[in-house]
């Protein structure tokens, strides 16, 4: 600690060894630095409260209906890019300033100097905003800030508007796309039903049960046909029987089996059914073919062994006369039941294929009507959405969205606001001081000298026997005494300065 004290002590001295420089360095930094802050010209602030209401009614009416725009957000955004080179630009032909610059340079130079100059402050959660701008004209000062006032209620206006127009353009383009699409679709949904009309499904439509359906009605009248040849046959045999060559009354032509009859009719009925199922080479069909066959043939030989009647008038018999006409409506039938075979057959055959192109066709109308659908469901949704545009925009730009109250509107500075010379002033004696210490200091580094006994024991590391202290003459003391005061009076008189300058700076002001 001693030694610490005993350093500062030396530095003390050392500075002191040279306050003259000290002083005078001062007063140059004090007397250069007054002039200077002297010089410095008047500067004007002018400044403007906005405060904006986000807070509309309008905002819960339409929220279901449209976007209601972010206002918030909106001016939000506008106060953070107040300060863009465009609107700086704007700025200057509002006030006229655009006029004093002759070259691009000095345009440069005129947008940075207003950029410097303008301050803007505000709180997202109170919605109130400051403007202020602070320059040498005070006129100027108060147009600046009121132009600032006018871009920004402005912007904030129309901003969201440009976005909406730019929103609606790009949906009506694509409403334009999609009215083509859908149109295409519509034509092409037309052309494949006019030429697929017979194989589109129908509302309780199925090829399915109806082949079955036909099949079944099929097979129904080939047994009904079955049984109306085998009727007609019997009637043959009949007549056949009681009418056989040179009037002898014979049997042997099919004469009537009722158990052979019923295994036939049995066997023909199941045959039916198989070819329904099956093809003719089918070996269920042709053993039941061979079984037919046979049992036809063992009738045809038990109608051999019967013997013929000798009834020479049974051709003219009254019952001979009514199974003929019991074979021509048995023929009719035949006939009839052969006709709604063939029908069947052919409504069958046209059913299995159709049932065999009708997938592809479902499925070909099924992919147009979903590009059909698609397509109109976009349709309808960027009508919706234009819309929608259509009044966010309106939104927008109606000024119940937000309301802006300017709470103090920018006025013309009649004090100056700047520069604080007060300030400047204690700043520049402190600068003063603070400059002379250094210099004094600076010397007393540059030109040092030993002022104590320990200094030079310290430095040159040999032993000190005694010392031989300065005895000053009356003279000298005087002399010293005189420097001293004028030392004082020196600094003196720069304090009275100093607090002469306040006064005066104060009283301007």
């Amino acid at each position: 600690m001693e030694e610490l004290v005993s350093q500062l002590l030396a530095l003390v001295k050392g500075v002191s060894k040279y306050r003259w420089y000290a002083m005078g360095i001062a007063w140059l930094v004090a007397l250069a630095g007054g002039i200077v802050v002297f010089k410095l010209p008047d500067t004007y602030q002018s400044s403007a409260r906005v405060f904006v209401d986000t807070q509309s009614v309008l905002k819960p009416l339409l929220s279901g209906m449209t976007t209601v725009p972010n206002v918030e957000q909106q001016v939000s955004i506008m106060s953070r890019t107040l300060l863009s080179r465009p609107n700086i630009e704007r700025v200057i032909r509002m006030v006229d300033l655009d006029i004093k610059t002759g070259t691009a340079k000095d345009k440069e130079k005129l947008i940075d100097l207003l950029l410097s100059n303008i301050k803007i402050n505000g709180t997202i959660q109170n919605d109130i905003y400051t403007i202020s701008y602070t320059g040498e004209n005070p006129r100027l000062a108060k147009d600046v800030v009121q132009s600032l006032l006018t871009i920004f209620v402005e912007g904030s206006f129309g901003g969201k508007k440009n976005d909406s127009a730019k929103a609606i353009q790009f949906i009506d383009e694509q409403i334009k796309t999609y009215e083509d699409k859908l149109a295409a679709a519509e034509n092409a949904l037309k052309e494949f039903k006019l030429k697929h009309m017979g194989l589109l499904p129908r509302q309780g439509s199925d090829y399915g049960s109806k082949l079955l359906e036909v099949s079944d009605n099929l097979s129904q009248a080939r047994l009904e046909l079955r049984e109306a040849e085998q009727a007609r046959d019997a009637i043959k045999r009949q007549i056949s029987g009681d009418t056989a060559p040179g009037g002898v009354t014979s049997a042997s032509a099919n004469l009537v089996n009722p158990e052979i009859d019923e295994r036939i009719q049995t066997l023909s009925k199941n045959l039916d059914a198989l070819r329904m199922q099956f093809t003719e080479q089918h070996p269920d069909i042709v053993s039941t073919r061979r079984l037919i066959a046979q049992l036809e043939a063992r009738k045809a030989e038990e109608s051999k062994v019967k013997k013929p009647g000798a009834d020479p008038g049974a051709n003219y018999s009254p019952m001979l006369q009514q199974l003929k006409v019991s074979l021509s409506a048995a023929e009719a039938r035949a006939a009839s039941m052969r006709a709604r075979v063939d029908e069947y057959a052919s409504r069958v055959a046209r059913l299995k294929e159709m049932s065999m192109a009708a997938p592809e066709i479902e499925t070909q109308l099924a992919q147009l009507n979903r590009d059909y659908q698609v397509n109109k469901e976009n349709y309808e949704k960027l009508v919706t959405s234009r819309e929608a545009a259509k009044l966010s925009g309106e939104l927008s730009a109606t000024t119940e969205m937000m309301t802006f109250r300017v709470i103090d509107p920018p006025t013309l500075p009649l004090q100056a606001t700047g520069p604080k010379r007060p300030m400047l002033f204690s700043g520049l004696l402190a600068a003063a001081l603070a400059a002379g210490v250094a210099f004094a200091f600076l010397m007393s580094k540059i030109r040092p000298t030993f002022l104590t006994q320990n200094e030079l024991r310290n430095e040159t590391g040999l032993p000190i026997l005694g010392t031989v202290t300065m005895i000053w003459t009356k003279q000298e003391q005087q002399r010293r005494k005189k420097r001293l005061i004028a030392f004082g009076m020196s600094f003196a008189v720069l304090l009275v300065l100093y607090m002469g300058v306040m006064s005066f700076t104060l009283l301007k002001s």
